[in-house]
């Protein structure tokens, strides 16, 4: 894993990392004809409180649906899942998520952008003020506060992204390809201060990405899905790439 200095922010958050257990966990979509089915699990897993964890697999493996139970945007159909010993049945303040469309607001300025969870979970205006300078400072946008979405380049839209997802103070981070959709030095910038944050914060991160280098460089921890099921559970110090898509590929 790679290894960068914390940014200096003034006011940077405390330690909120919480932990997360899945318990038996399955969600089966229909397929194609009877004898098809695609989903998840049963899967049990535990993530420690302030663990990166990334997550790889192919096309089919169940990657998305995994992200989407633990966002609460999927009700398990087995299982429970707990963040922090509540169970989630639904979206939380307790954690959020981080997509590949940055799903910005156009209408809206930088500032207003990294408001509007705070708005939604009523955080008192100075407090919001505040939590959007540090959560900008984090992401290298000191300043943008008052710029447009179509001002910015890709990946200033994607650190905007970031800081809506921090400024709420998560216990856990979800966050879906964030970065496959930008070329490989911006990739690069965003990952190092993804790793900042997170190594000053040790908020809890489920990272999930196709990207094999990607996934050993930035987690302490990767599971790889093959068909719905767990088949490789793994510190990633001294693994490789190469052994890595062997699992994936069966071998």
């Amino acid at each position: 894993m790679g290894s960068v200095t914390p940014p200096d922010a003034t006011h940077a958050a405390p330690s909120r990392g919480a932990t997360l257990e899945l318990q038996g966990v399955a969600y089966h979509y229909e397929g194609r004809n009877q004898n098809e089915s695609a989903g998840l699990g049963p899967l049990s897993l535990m993530v420690q409180a302030g663990e990166f964890l990334t997550v790889v697999g192919p096309s089919g493996s169940g990657k998305s649906t995994l992200l989407s139970v633990l966002a609460g945007f999927l009700r398990p159909q087995a299982g429970q899942v707990r963040l922090a010993g509540q169970v989630i049945s639904g979206p939380a303040a307790a954690l959020t998520l981080v997509q590949q469309e940055h799903a910005l607001f156009p209408w809206l300025t930088v500032a207003g952008n990294v408001a509007f969870g705070l708005k939604s979970q009523r955080v008192p205006g100075q407090e919001q003020q505040r939590r959007i300078t540090d959560a900008l400072t984090q992401v290298g946008l000191a300043g943008y506060e008052k710029r447009r979405i179509h001002e910015l380049s890709g990946g200033q839209r994607q650190r905007v992204s970031l800081a809506r997802a921090l400024a709420i103070r998560p216990g856990l981070l979800l966050l879906d390809e964030p970065f496959s959709a930008l070329d490989a030095r911006t990739r690069t910038e965003i990952s190092e201060q993804l790793l900042g944050i997170w190594q000053g914060q040790q908020v809890t991160v489920v990272f999930v990405t196709h990207n094999l280098e990607e996934a050993l460089d930035l987690g302490e921890r990767v599971v790889a899905l093959r068909g719905g099921a767990v088949v490789l559970d793994s510190p990633t110090e001294g693994l490789d790439a190469h052994r890595l898509r062997a699992v994936l590929d069966g071998e």
